[in-house]
C-alpha cells in the first residue's frame, strides 16, 4: 500500500482553505491505513520551502514542490504523474473546485485510474479507501471502490474540514519535471473571479443568504447590512440569481457553490433540496421565513417565523451593539 498524495493549490503566497481541508482529510485517512500523507504543490518564485513546510501542521509528512505555472491543469498533471510514478502513491486526493476537477480527470486519463468526483465522505474498508458521492439530487449515496494501482478522489467544495494536527514541519522535496510539449502552451493572462462584494463565500465563516422572500433585488441590502455587521458574506439562491437580483458568484446549491460556514443564516429561503445540498454541512443553520411550513425549518438548528423585513434590521442593530460599533 502506497501513500496518499494530496494536491494543494497555491496562490499569492498562501494555500487555499479547500486544499488544507484535503490535506487534513488525507492525513486522517493515511493514519487509518497505516501509511503517510504527502502533498504536491506547483508554483513560482513565491512558493518557498518555508511555506511548503507549514503543510506539516495539517498532517503532510512530505511536500513535493515543483516550479511551474500555478492555476493551469496540465503542468500539475505532469508533476503529479511523475511523483506517483517515482514514489508509488496509491491514492490522489483533491479538495474539489473547477481546477481540482480538471487536474483529477486529466490525471485519471494519464494513469488509467478510477476517479470519483463530488465526493462528500471517504472511509477505510478492508485496508482500502471507499469514496461516497451523493447522486439523484443528493437523495442517494453512491459508493466507489478502486481497482488497480491508483484511485483518484475529488471532493466536493468544503467537504473536508480543515484541522491542524500539531505536527512539525514537513519535509520539502524539489521535483524536476520535463513538461509535456502541450503543458505550457497556455498562459495565465489574468486571474479574475466575480465574487459578489469581493468576498469568497466558500471561505466565509458567516453567510447571510437571501431568497425570493426578500421580495425584490433591493431586499438584498438587508442581507448585506447584516453580513457587514457580522463580518461575513452574502449568498443567494438560484431563483434570485436567475431573476437577476444578485450575482451568480454568490449562488449556493446543486448548480452553484457548496459552503460549510460556522453560521448560515437563511432569509426568505424555502429550503428546496437543490439549495439544501449546497449548505447542509454548515455548523449552525438559522432560518427566517414567514411560512411556518417552509422545508428549511426541517433541517435548521434555529427557525424564526416572522417578517424578515422587520427581523433583519433589528438583528443587524443587535450585532452592531454587541460589537460596540
Amino acid at each position: 500500500m502506497g501513500n496518499i498524495l494530496v494536491y494543494v493549490l497555491h496562490y499569492e503566497g498562501a494555500f487555499n482553505k479547500n486544499s488544507l481541508g484535503a490535506v487534513s482529510e488525507g492525513a486522517k485517512l493515511a493514519g487509518e491505513l497505516g501509511v503517510e500523507c504527502d502533498a504536491v504543490v506547483v508554483g513560482g518564485a513565491d512558493l518557498t520551502n518555508d511555506l511548503c513546510a507549514t503543510l506539516g501542521s495539517y498532517g503532510a509528512k512530505k511536500v513535493y514542490k515543483a516550479e511551474g505555472a500555478e492555476g493551469l491543469a496540465q503542468p500539475v498533471i505532469d508533476v503529479m504523474a511523475k511523483v506517483i510514478d517515482d514514489n508509488g502513491h496509491s491514492y490522489a486526493l483533491f479538495g474539489g473546485g473547477l481546477l481540482g476537477f480538471e487536474i483529477g480527470a486529466g490525471l485519471a486519463a494519464r494513469k488509467q485510474a478510477g476517479v470519483t468526483m463530488e465526493v462528500t465522505g471517504v472511509n477505510v474498508e478492508g485496508g482500502k479507501l471507499v469514496a461516497e458521492r451523493p447522486i439523484l439530487g443528493d437523495s442517494q449515496i453512491s459508493v466507489s471502490k478502486y481497482r488497480g494501482d491508483l484511485g483518484i478522489i475529488i471532493g466536493r467544495i468544503n467537504a473536508f474540514e480543515v484541522k491542524e494536527t500539531g505536527g512539525g514541519a514537513a519535509e520539502v522535496v524539489d521535483v524536476a519535471v520535463e513538461y509535456s510539449p502541450w503543458s505550457n502552451q497556455a498562459t495565465m493572462v489574468q486571474r479574475g473571479e466575480q465574487r459578489g462584494a469581493d468576498v469568497n463565500i466558500e471561505d466565509a465563516d458567516i453567510l447571510v443568504a437571501g431568497g425570493r422572500g426578500l421580495g425584490k433585488a433591493e431586499g438584498f441590502q438587508l442581507c448585506e447590512d447584516l453580513a457587514g455587521a457580522f463580518g461575513g458574506a452574502v449568498a443567494a439562491t438560484r431563483a434570485v440569481v436567475d431573476a437577476g437580483w444578485y450575482p451568480y458568484a454568490a449562488q449556493i446549491g446543486q448548480t452553484g457553490k457548496t459552503v460549510a460556514p460556522k453560521l448560515y443564516l437563511a432569509a426568505g429561503i424555502s429550503g428546496a433540496i437543490q439549495h439544501k445540498v449546497g449548505m447542509q454541512a454548515s455548523e449552525n443553520i438559522v432560518a427566517i421565513n414567514k411560512d411556518a411550513n417552509a422545508p428549511i425549518f426541517e433541517f435548521s438548528d434555529l427557525g424564526i417565523v416572522g417578517d424578515l423585513n422587520k427581523i433583519l434590521p433589528k438583528l443587524t442593530e443587535a450585532v452592531k451593539a454587541k460589537k460596540g460599533a
